[in-house]
C-alpha cells in the first residue's frame, strides 16, 4: 500500500475509533459503555482505554488539550469519590480495586459481578497515562495528576494476595477471593508490573517469579512463543509499557523480548489464517485475527461437510490443542497488532475495510466481529446481523477491542502512549523490581 492510502487508512480508523470513547462517555461520569449502540453497564477497563485515547485525540488535533484535561478530570473525580467498602450494594469497589462493571450513571457496582483485579488494573493504564502526559503547571492538569496518583496509592494489592504470593483475579462480597490466581502468560502482565511498583501496597518480587514459572512455549505455524491462544493477551500490557529491548530473567532464558513474543504470536496467526486448515470463508490472503469478541450464536450446525460449534462472545483464540474458533474474525486482533506486524497489520484492515464496507466499518470504525462463514439466516443471533450470501456483521462496538485499536495505531505511528509512560517512576520501579533490565531502562535519557 502507497505511503499516502496507508496514512489514510489509519488516520479514518484511528478517528474514528477515538470518537467511539469521546462521544460515548456518559456525561455525568465519565465511564465507558461496555457495548453500544446495545444498551449496557459501563467498563471499568474500557474506562481506561478511554483515558488512554484522550490524550492522542490532543496529539491528534480532534480535541483540544483543555477540553480533554476536563473530560479526564471529571472522570478521576468522580472515580475518586466514588464509594468504596465491602457492602454487595451501593459501592464501586473495595480496597482501592473496582468491579468489572459498573452502572453507567451512578457508578456504582452492576449486579453481582466481581471485584476485578486486572479491570482495575487496566483501568489504572489509562490513570497513570493522563498523569503523565497532562503535565502542565495549570489548576485543571495539577489536579489530574494528583488524582491519578490518589487512585493508583489507593490500590491494595497486598490485600487481594489471598494466596500469596500470586494476586487473586477478583473478591465478592458474597463469597471472598476468587478460586484462581493470575497465572502466566497473559494480560495480567500489566497488573503485576503496576502491583510490583505501588508506592503504598506493593507485593514482593516473588510474585513475578511465581507468574512467570507458570509460561508454557508454543510452536504453532512456524513460531515459538509464549502460549496464550486470544490475541488480547498479546497486546493489552503493551499498550502502556514498550517491552522493545528490555527482559526479565524469564525471557533472557528464551532469549527475545516480550515484544518480540507478540509479533510471533501474531505472525503465527497470519501464517494460519494464510493455510485456513477449518476452510473458514473469508479468512486468509490478507484477512486474519482471531481473539476474544462477539461472535453470532451459541449453537452447532453443518459446515463443510463437518458438525461446527458457533459461539456467542467467547475467549476465541488459536495455539495448540485450542480449539476456541469458529470463523468469527476481530478487527481489533490486527488492529491491536500494528505495532509487532505493521505490514500484515495494515493490509488486513485495508481489506476489511474494502472487501464488507459498511456492514462492518461505520460511524465508530469496525464493529466489533464478523463471520462470513455464519450465512445460516434461519438461525436466531444474538447481536448483530446475518447478511443472506454474505455472512454474519456485528453490529456492536465493544470499549475492551476499540481500545487497543486506537492506542495501538498511534504506538505504531508516534510511539506516543509508550514515550509518556516511559516517564512514570512507579512504572520503572514495578520493571526493575520484576527483573527487567536493558533498552530504555538502562539508558540514561528515555
Amino acid at each position: 500500500m502507497p505511503p499516502a492510502a496507508e496514512d489514510a487508512l489509519l488516520d479514518e480508523i484511528e478517528e474514528r475509533t477515538f470518537r467511539f470513547f469521546w462521544e460515548r462517555a456518559h456525561p455525568a461520569t465519565g465511564l465507558i459503555p461496555d457495548r453500544w449502540p446495545t444498551p449496557s453497564f459501563a467498563s471499568i477497563a474500557a474506562t481506561g482505554f478511554g483515558l488512554t485515547a484522550y490524550p492522542i485525540g490532543v496529539e491528534r488535533g480532534w480535541v483540544g488539550r483543555e477540553e480533554a484535561a476536563e473530560r479526564v478530570r471529571a472522570t478521576l473525580r468522580f472515580l475518586a469519590a466514588a464509594p468504596q467498602g465491602p457492602e454487595p450494594a451501593g459501592r464501586a469497589g473495595h480496597h482501592g480495586l473496582f468491579y468489572h462493571f459498573l452502572h453507567q450513571d451512578t457508578g456504582l457496582r452492576f449486579e453481582q459481578v466481581e471485584l476485578s483485579t486486572i479491570d482495575t488494573a487496566l483501568l489504572l493504564g489509562g490513570v497513570l497515562f493522563c498523569r503523565n502526559y497532562f503535565d502542565r503547571d495549570d489548576p485543571a492538569e495539577a489536579e489530574v495528576r494528583r488524582l491519578a496518583t490518589a487512585l493508583y496509592e489507593a490500590a491494595d494489592w497486598q490485600w487481594v494476595q489471598a494466596r500469596p504470593p500470586r494476586v487473586a483475579m477478583g473478591w465478592f462480597p458474597e463469597k471472598g477471593f476468587h478460586h484462581l490466581d493470575w497465572t502466566g502468560y497473559n494480560e495480567a502482565m500489566l497488573l503485576y508490573v503496576l502491583a510490583l511498583g505501588s508506592p503504598t501496597h506493593p507485593v514482593e518480587p516473588a510474585a513475578w517469579e511465581a507468574w512467570t514459572s507458570t509460561y508454557q512455549v508454543a510452536e504453532f505455524h512456524g513460531q515459538r512463543y509464549l502460549a496464550f491462544a486470544p490475541l488480547f493477551g498479546h497486546q493489552y500490557s503493551h499498550l502502556w509499557i514498550d517491552f522493545r529491548g528490555i527482559r526479565d530473567a524469564a525471557m533472557r532464558r528464551l532469549g527475545f523480548d516480550y515484544f518480540e513474543n507478540s509479533r510471533r504470536a501474531a505472525l503465527a496467526q497470519v501464517a494460519w489464517a494464510r493455510a485456513n486448515p477449518r476452510r473458514w470463508r473469508g479468512l486468509g490472503g490478507a484477512v486474519w485475527g482471531v481473539t476474544a469478541c462477539d461472535g453470532p450464536a451459541d449453537v452447532e450446525l453443518d459446515v463443510n461437510g463437518e458438525r461446527r460449534r458457533f459461539w456467542t462472545y467467547a475467549g476465541r483464540g488459536l495455539g495448540p490443542g485450542f480449539d476456541v474458533d469458529d470463523g468469527t474474525i476481530a478487527p481489533t486482533a490486527a488492529g491491536g497488532s500494528l505495532p509487532f506486524v505493521p505490514a500484515e497489520a495494515t493490509a488486513a484492515l485495508a481489506a476489511m475495510r474494502r472487501e464488507h464496507g459498511a456492514h462492518l466499518f461505520a460511524a465508530y470504525g469496525f464493529l466489533d466481529a464478523f463471520n462470513p462463514t455464519f450465512t445460516f439466516t434461519d438461525v436466531p443471533v444474538r447481536h448483530g446481523k446475518v447478511v443472506p450470501g454474505a455472512g454474519w456483521y456485528d453490529t456492536d462496538y465493544l470499549g475492551i477491542d476499540q481500545g487497543p485499536i486506537v492506542a495501538m495505531i498511534e504506538n505504531h505511528r508516534s510511539g506516543l502512549v509508550w514515550r509518556v509512560m516511559r516517564r512514570d517512576p512507579d512504572l520503572r520501579r514495578g520493571l526493575e523490581r520484576a527483573g527487567f533490565a536493558g533498552g530504555w531502562l538502562d539508558a540514561s535519557i528515555n
